[in-house]
């Protein structure tokens, strides 16, 4: 009995151990996933705390990262954006589901346009020197 019992207990916690990697990222990585448009990467979220928090941890990691809100400070998602590369082509056109984006794009200059609620707004970013922050406040 005690020998079972034992061997229960050592494999519930090989168990435990085996899977405590994967428990653990699922509990501090509450981000979407990422998408691709062409060879650019992106996420938006950033709704509600959890996600909003892990959004912003990774800001440091991504070349160039996106904000909206209102004048207020309150946040906003739903905001079209588009940005083009120094030839004026789009390197990205999505509409961000969250009021942080995530981009992963390659070096150079860009413009970015982002519109909501009958207002548009412009700014340019050069992307290769480290993360680079656009805030958008409509």
């Amino acid at each position: 009995m005690q020998t079972t019992l034992r061997s229960f207990l050592r494999g519930g916690f090989l168990c435990v151990c085996a899977a405590a990697p994967w428990i653990a990222q699922a509990q501090s990585t509450p981000m979407p996933a990422m998408r691709s448009q062409g060879a650019v990467q992106y996420v938006c979220g950033g709704i509600g705390s959890d996600e909003s928090t892990a959004m912003r941890a990774a800001m440091k990691d991504h070349p160039l990262s996106l904000l909206f809100a209102r004048a207020d400070g309150a946040y906003l998602a739903e905001v079209a954006v588009t940005i083009k590369d120094a030839n004026g082509a789009t390197a990205l056109a999505m509409r961000a589901s969250g009021p942080v984006c995530l981009i992963n794009l390659p070096a150079g200059r860009y413009t970015i346009e982002a519109a909501t609620e009958g207002v548009t707004k412009n700014q340019n970013v050069t992307v290769g020197s480290g993360p680079k922050t656009a805030d958008f406040r409509f």
